[in-house]
């Protein structure tokens, strides 16, 4: 099977969601069936359709962090150093036609979050950013045209 780079904090926060969903929403979702269940006809019973869906949702979810877990290869920023990007780098970028700075960290795909600045290692942006150094510039392909960053800084912590 293959290994799915991520951070420290991603796989931590893919085991405090798999220990919630088993400690917290699992058990949730069997008193909501089993409370739905004794209110009698099942057929028509909307609370109890709804708990199930709730049940498959979890269980699905469930297999998918233990499978997810159990592959991640973490990596820890905080050993590399330099002027170049690599996985987990924190980038500071400015956009060269609007004069916009911004900060992303290139992490696994499993734990992007954008509204966070935390950027899939598969995205366009950090594709192109991987191996650059500071003061380089990268075009990246965008829905509005082409969009050019110059590297400011990397960081690794």
């Amino acid at each position: 099977m293959q290994k799915s780079p991520m951070t420290a904090q991603g796989l931590q926060r893919l085991e405090d969601e798999l220990r919630r969903l088993k400690t917290e929403d699992r058990p949730a979702v069997i008193r909501a069936i089993a409370e739905a269940r004794a209110h009698g006809d099942l057929s028509e019973n909307a609370e109890y359709h709804a708990a199930r869906d709730r049940q498959s949702f979890i269980e699905g979810r469930v297999l998918e962090l233990e499978s997810l877990i159990s592959t991640a290869e973490v990596i820890d920023p905080s050993t590399l150093s330099g002027n170049r990007v690599q996985f987990g780098a924190l980038i500071k970028l400015v956009d060269e036609e609007t004069d916009k700075e911004s900060s992303y960290q290139i992490v696994g795909v499993h734990e992007a979050n954008i509204k966070e600045k935390r950027l899939s290692i598969s995205s366009p942006l950090a594709k192109a950013l991987i191996g650059k150094e500071v003061g380089d510039t990268v075009s990246v392909p965008a829905p509005g045209g082409d969009r050019t960053y110059e590297i400011l800084e990397v960081i690794y912590r």
